[in-house]
């Protein structure tokens, strides 16, 4: 952080004025709730004996973990967020939260949410949260400053939500859980390819070296989100093809998958690629829920 964000910081620090609301922001709920509803999935689709206990617990510590590790990247990026249009009215850069306090609650979710894993689920969900929080704050939001492969790393971060639930549930295969695994890791990279290209200018003023910033006709961003989206469709096959879900399953995932694939298209076109990257955008927020949804329910009516 250069030393005029740092003292803008501490300015603000002084006078923050926080309300429930602020720190509430500051644990990005959206993004935690996509956590918590696929580490759900990864619970569900295991099969195992039913333990409402272990799934709410399970729940609880996912949720604590990732509202954790969003208030500390939201701690360890101030000085770029305050830098950024679409960023700068957050409860740190615009000055409602101090840093100390976010770093204090961030801390202390991630630590209660390993605590209520380890000691009322199992040592497996624990071990997976803990990668999850190393990999997002180790690696990711520092790769963001200098690596062209930022997003790929933050996408692996995002991925391990799934394989808590799993390893919440006590499977004793782990096949569907690398499954889901690889579903959230490709599903990222369309997606986050699109708001990167929508927000590239932002991006571009805090020098984050990512495809789209450095891609000025789009045509590699476009690229790479397409033989991604190729890629998560094919892994939306595996559970059929390992005998883990029925044909209607698979029926599902072709007609969801021509229809996310036909939307990564229209994005390499370059007339009109602003637009296409907005529906590219919607439509991969619409592909997963359907998508998990579809193998969540073929998991609970035929096995």
């Amino acid at each position: 952080m250069n030393e005029l964000a740092t003292s803008t910081s501490d300015s603000r620090d002084t006078n923050a004025k926080a309300g429930f609301g602020d720190y509430f922001e500051l644990t990005k709920p959206r993004l935690s709730l996509l956590s918590i509803l696929t580490a759900a999935v990864g619970y569900v689709s295991a099969r195992s004996e039913w333990d409402t206990s272990r799934f709410l617990f399970a729940m609880l510590g996912t949720s604590l973990c990732a509202a954790g590790v969003a208030a500390l990247n939201q701690w360890m990026e101030i000085d770029t967020d305050a830098r950024m249009q679409r960023t700068a009215d957050r409860p740190l850069p615009s000055g409602r939260v101090a840093t100390g306090s976010a770093f204090v609650l961030g801390w202390s979710l991630c630590a209660s949410g390993l605590a209520v894993l380890f000691k009322l689920v199992n040592g497996s969900s624990a071990l997976f949260a803990l990668l999850t929080i190393i990999s997002y704050l180790a690696f990711y939001t520092p790769a963001k400053r200098f690596s062209r492969w930022s997003t790929e790393i933050g996408a692996v971060a995002g991925a391990f939500p799934p394989l808590i639930g799993w390893a919440s549930a006590s499977s004793t295969s782990p096949v569907l859980g690398w499954v889901l695994f690889g579903i959230l890791l490709f599903w990222q990279i369309p997606h986050f390819m699109a708001i990167a290209w929508i927000h590239r200018r932002d991006y571009a003023a805090v020098n984050f070296p990512m495809l789209p910033v450095r891609d000025a006709t789009g045509r590699a961003t476009a690229l790479w989100s397409l033989i991604n989206t190729f890629l998560v469709v094919l892994c939306s096959a595996l559970p059929w093809i390992f005998d883990l879900a029925s044909v209607w399953y698979l029926a599902a995932t072709t007609l969801l998958g021509a229809w996310f694939v036909c939307r990564a298209l229209l994005f390499l076109s370059p007339n009109g690629r602003e637009p296409a990257a907005r529906r590219l955008f919607l439509a991969s927020i619409l592909w997963l829920p359907l998508q998990l949804g579809a193998l969540v329910a073929d998991r609970m009516i035929f096995f």
